[in-house]
C-alpha cells in the first residue's frame, strides 16, 4: 500500500471514529432526556415530525437507533407536512424514508397558500404557520393512533425561546421538554432537549441527510429569533461554558427568589415561621455569583462514560 493510500485509510478511520463518537453523545443525550422526563413508555407509538431539516432528520435517526436496544417496545412513524410551497421537492422525503424502511405518512395541506393570503408581504409568517401546522399534526396523530408527538427542537432552541420571551414577551418561559395539548389528548415531546445544535449540524453533515430548506419562515430576514441565536453563538465563542450554565439554570429554579406570587406564597410569610426547601437568608448580603461557568461541557472534556446498564440513559 502506497503512502497516499495509507493516508486515505487513516483519514477514513478518523472520520468513522469521530462520527461514532458524535453519535454516542447524541444518543446518550437523547436517552437521558427520555429518561428524565419519561418521554417514551412501553407500547407508545411515537409520531416523529419530519420537516426535512437537520434537526428532525437527526431526531428520527437517533430514535430509530435507540429503539433497537431500548428496554421497552415502542413504534415509530415519520410524518411530513407538505405545505405546498412552490418548488418543494416532494420526492426527497419518500425516497429517503423508503430507503431506511421506516413507516411514514405524507400529509398534503396548502398552508402556504393560506399564510400568503392572510399575512401581508414582509410580515412574519411564523405565528400563523405554526398554528396551522399544530392543528394538522394533532389531527394526524389521532388518525394514526400515535400516543406521543416528537419534535426536533434542541437545547439551543429552548434557550433562544427563553430569551425571546424575556425580551419581547415579559415572561420567564421556554420550550418544555414535554407538554400536553390544551384538550389533554396529545403529548408532545422534545427528545433533543439536551443536544447542542452544533453537534446536530455536524451529525447531519456526516450522515449526508437530504436537507430540504424552508423558504416560508426560516429564510425571512431580521427575525427576532435569528438575532437571539447570533447573540448566543457569540457568547458561546467568547465565554466557553456559558451556554451550558444557562441551560442548567432552566433545571434549577428557585421560586422563592423570584417575583411571581403565583409560584411562591410571599403574602403569607409570617415572622417565626421556618420555611423548608428554600435557600437561606441573603437579605443583607450580596448574592455570591460565580465569575466562571458552574457547568462545563463534560462531553468535550471527558469523552464518554458508559455504565453498561440497559436503560435509556445507557443505551448503546
Amino acid at each position: 500500500m502506497n503512502q497516499e493510500s495509507q493516508q486515505n485509510t487513516q483519514k477514513e478511520k478518523k472520520i468513522a471514529y469521530n462520527l461514532n463518537k458524535l453519535q454516542k453523545r447524541l444518543r446518550r443525550n437523547v436517552g437521558n432526556a427520555i429518561a428524565d422526563f419519561n418521554m417514551i413508555e412501553d407500547g407508545d407509538k411515537v409520531m416523529v415530525c419530519l420537516s426535512g431539516g437537520k434537526d428532525s432528520y437527526t431526531l428520527l435517526d437517533i430514535l430509530l437507533n435507540l429503539k433497537i436496544n431500548a428496554p421497552i417496545h415502542f413504534d415509530i412513524v415519520a410524518v411530513n407536512l407538505d405545505q405546498k410551497q412552490p418548488g418543494f421537492p416532494e420526492h426527497i422525503l419518500p425516497e429517503y424514508l423508503n430507503s431506511i424502511g421506516v413507516e411514514y405518512k405524507i400529509v398534503e395541506e396548502n398552508t402556504y397558500g393560506i399564510v400568503k393570503e392572510k399575512i401581508p408581504e414582509g410580515k412574519t409568517t411564523c405565528s400563523l404557520c405554526s398554528r396551522l401546522r399544530r392543528g394538522i399534526l394533532y389531527r394526524t396523530a389521532t388518525e394514526l393512533g400515535a400516543t406521543k408527538i416528537a419534535l426536533g427542537h434542541h437545547r439551543d432552541d429552548m434557550l433562544e425561546t427563553l430569551f425571546l420571551n424575556m425580551f419581547y414577551g415579559g415572561k420567564l418561559k421556554s420550550m418544555p421538554p414535554k407538554l400536553i395539548s390544551d384538550d389533554g389528548k396529545q403529548i408532545v415531546i422534545r427528545p433533543l432537549a439536551y443536544c447542542k445544535e452544533k453537534d446536530i449540524e455536524k451529525y447531519a453533515q456526516a450522515k449526508a441527510f437530504p436537507i430540504i430548506p424552508c423558504n416560508l419562515c426560516g429564510s425571512q430576514p431580521n427575525l427576532q429569533r435569528q438575532v437571539v441565536k447570533e447573540m448566543l453563538q457569540m457568547w458561546d465563542r467568547q465565554y466557553p461554558g456559558r451556554i451550558e450554565t444557562m441551560f442548567s439554570a432552566l433545571q434549577n429554579v428557585t421560586p422563592s427568589h423570584l417575583c411571581d406570587p403565583k409560584l411562591f406564597d410571599f403574602k403569607n410569610i409570617q415572622r417565626g415561621a421556618v420555611l423548608e426547601g428554600i435557600e437561606g437568608d441573603i437579605a443583607f448580603d450580596k448574592a455570591e455569583i460565580p465569575t466562571t461557568p458552574v457547568i462545563q461541557d463534560e462531553d468535550d472534556v471527558n469523552d464518554y462514560t458508559e455504565n453498561g446498564i440497559i436503560n435509556f440513559k445507557a443505551v448503546e
